[in-house]
């Protein structure tokens, strides 16, 4: 049979939406997807991932699943491992590569340990009773952030004391802990990975809140997205390099984004790494793959591509 009849009868769930903080961003992400794959000639189905979703996804009984959930459930290994039950391929990394990538601790103690420039950290439990009122040993500025989210949800900048107190109250509300990180100064960059390879480098220009949170992730006009990145080719193999190896060290599959902030001399460090990174139009690895050359269709059609490759493994 061709190989474009067999991917017209392709049943294709599209998992979205969620618990998590990242829904609207995940609905967004998966509705764009659905159509790409509509275009590619796919049976496309849209599944929200609630309650009912063991049984939906029975009743669909797709070929595999493009996995569009953000955050919560979708990037830390828990609907990886329900698909790897139930014998469904997906699209994106493993229940193992997601559940490291999404601890951002021990994402930055892997780093470390291989030689691959973080900046300094340290993390604090908000659930010991006493809440840390000093940042430690660790000098101000300092960026605060939850151990375990995405999109720069609960990011804050914390210069004095005094935003250092309320930005450890206001997160003790909502998290157990978070990571107080050696603020760098410069500029920050996103290295997006392809299936093995390193796709050009786009420099993000933040134009609200002063760094790329979420509002300038996902407003309109909250950031400006400079792809491929107006910087030498030293600095792009640099990046790029650094990008792949860290995706390889955490054993991710398919794709990833791997953000980096550049000091003011020039040294590259990586802040985190995303497994299912936004697939929305204001969003970075499409315009990683646009300065590639790969159209979102293509992309879309590449990911759902390994996916499928992987149906005998099932």
């Amino acid at each position: 049979m061709p190989k474009a009849a067999s991917k017209r009868k392709a049943r294709i769930a599209v998992v979205l939406g969620g618990p998590g903080s990242e829904r609207e961003i995940s609905i967004r992400s998966g509705t764009l997807a659905k159509r790409a794959l509509e275009e590619l000639g796919y049976e496309a189905h849209s599944l929200d991932y609630d309650r009912h979703f063991v049984d939906a996804i029975r009743t669909i009984a797709p070929d595999a699943v493009f996995n569009a959930l953000h955050g919560t459930a979708g990037e830390d290994g828990q609907i990886q491992g329900l698909l790897a039950h139930l014998g469904i391929p997906f699209t994106g990394s493993t229940i193992e590569g997601s559940a490291i990538a999404m601890d951002k601790h021990v994402t930055k103690k892997l780093l470390a340990a291989e030689g691959l420039p973080t900046p300094v950290w340290d993390l604090f439990d908000l659930d010991g009773g006493t809440l840390p009122l000093l940042p430690g040993s660790l000098d101000l500025p300092l960026v605060v952030k939850p151990r375990f989210e995405g999109s720069s949800v609960g990011v804050q900048i914390v210069r004095t004391h005094e935003q250092w107190t309320s930005a450890v109250l206001g997160a003790s509300k909502t998290y157990s802990e978070v990571l107080a990180e050696e603020y760098v100064k410069g500029r920050e960059f996103a290295c997006a990975i392809l299936g093995e390879e390193a796709l050009p480098v786009v420099e993000i220009i933040a134009n609200v809140d002063g760094f790329y949170s979420y509002n300038a992730k996902y407003e309109p006009g909250g950031s400006t997205h400079i792809a491929p990145a107006a910087i030498d080719d030293d600095l792009t193999a640099r990046v790029q390099t650094l990008g792949l190896s860290a995706h390889r060290l955490l054993g991710l599959r398919d794709y990833s984004r791997v953000d980096f902030i550049v000091s003011e001399d020039g040294r590259p460090y990586i802040l985190e790494i995303n497994t299912l990174p936004g697939l929305t139009p204001v969003s970075l690895f499409p315009d990683a793959c646009k300065a590639a050359g790969i159209t979102y269709e293509a992309l879309v059609g590449r990911l759902i591509d390994f996916a499928l490759s992987r149906r005998s493994e099932s």
